[in-house]
């Protein structure tokens, strides 16, 4: 078994860091017309190594013909309509656009050094791409979805890694690894506003679907605990921050917005916070290396994926205890629910495949075999 958890974090996977800030995912329910078929469902699978993404019809189960993409994707999101992916190429300097009813990939945007993590709009106007740079500032290139074009690019701080946009739409804000803040950026004016002094590097953001509170994993380094520092919007000014694990990586929120949760890759652990309070709660063992979280849209379950013990652990969030770890392919590093809730799609990077799990049962149903290295989920609303 290898593990791998340096993998770039940030919404999106949106899939990606599961909640990736909630706002913008696609996780609005698609509208249909009386009388009419509801639109397919489809789960697209980033994979990394083969410059591919698989699409999944979740009716059947049954793998789509590979979608060819640009070189090392990493990170995707799709509009709220379900209408388009979008996909970072990190090698590549691209996004690849594509149209998810005929899985069709577009022209590939030229964005900047590194794109990673993908966060759009609630109106699906804009997707905001982060440029990953190593030294120096960072940036984050918007790219207008009408037409599928680059706008100017916005400097960030350094190492800027995740990101995530208001349920409003009017503010992102994108974590800032390597300069230990988080910096806002104004949608209307595409300008930054005054960084947020939170933990030392930060690495993954999600925020309340009220869109009241940010929270921000400061992961700090593989000797010390973890903190979350919560930012309230209205103003922008950090909270005190909130103990947790040792090397937190993901985060998620409950729909309801009353419980965060934090997994502790170190400390082989989720650490529950509540919102009204900021309180942090007793950890909750999982398996080994949790790496990501992703909660069902009831709220009633989360799933834990931990990359060292190949498995799944479903939390019941009414009582924070842990129930039976669900074995899974090797190295399971991303998740997404069916918007119905009755399927989690886990998927596992080492095994090149995708674990199906039947959430009413916490048993796998089936396994899809992808492309190689798979990263990233993300499923249409």
């Amino acid at each position: 078994m290898r593990i791998l958890i340096m993998r770039a974090l940030g919404a999106g996977s949106a899939g990606a860091m599961v909640l990736a800030g909630l706002a913008g995912t696609g996780a609005e329910a698609a509208l249909t017309v009386p009388g009419q078929a509801p639109a397919p469902v489809t789960a697209f699978v980033v994979n990394s190594s083969s410059d591919t993404v698989t699409p999944i019809d979740t009716a059947t189960g049954r793998a789509g013909r590979a979608i060819p993409v640009g070189a090392s994707p990493g990170h995707i999101a799709i509009t709220p309509d379900g209408g388009t992916a979008y996909v970072s190429n990190q090698h590549s300097r691209t996004v690849t656009p594509i149209a998810t009813a005929t899985g069709t990939a577009l022209s590939p945007v030229k964005v900047g050094e590194n794109p990673g993590a993908i966060a759009i709009t609630p109106d699906g106007q804009t997707a905001y791409v982060v440029d990953f740079r190593f030294t120096g500032f960072s940036f984050v290139t918007p790219i207008g979805t009408a037409a599928n074009k680059p706008l100017r690019g916005i400097r960030v701080g350094e190492g800027a890694n995740a990101i995530a946009v208001t349920p409003d739409g009017k503010t992102v804000y994108v974590t800032d690894g390597n300069a230990d803040h988080v910096t806002p950026i104004d949608t209307a004016t595409g300008t930054t506003l005054k960084p947020i002094r939170v933990g030392e590097n930060p690495s993954a953001v999600a925020i309340t679907p009220n869109g009241k509170t940010a929270y921000v994993v400061n992961t700090y380094d593989l000797a010390k605990h973890g903190t979350v520092t919560p930012i309230r919007t209205a103003d922008d000014v950090a909270l005190p921050a909130i103990n947790v694990g040792r090397y937190p990586l993901a985060i998620a929120i409950t729909p309801d917005g009353k419980t965060v949760y934090v997994a502790n890759t170190l400390s082989g652990t989720v650490t529950p916070i509540l919102t009204a309070t900021g309180r942090a709660l007793t950890p909750i063992p999982v398996g080994k290396v949790p790496r990501f979280i992703a909660i069902t849209p009831d709220g009633k379950t989360a799933y834990v994926a931990s990359v060292g013990s190949d498995t799944v652990t479903p939390i019941d969030t009414a009582t924070n205890t842990a129930m039976k770890p669900i074995k899974v392919g090797d190295s399971p590093i991303d998740i997404a629910i069916t918007p119905d809730g009755k399927v989690a799609y886990v998927v596992n990077e080492v095994s090149g495949t995708v674990s199906l799990i039947r959430t009413a049962t916490d048993a796998v149903s089936k396994t899809i075999k992808v492309g190689s290295d798979p990263v990233a989920i993300a499923i249409t609303p």
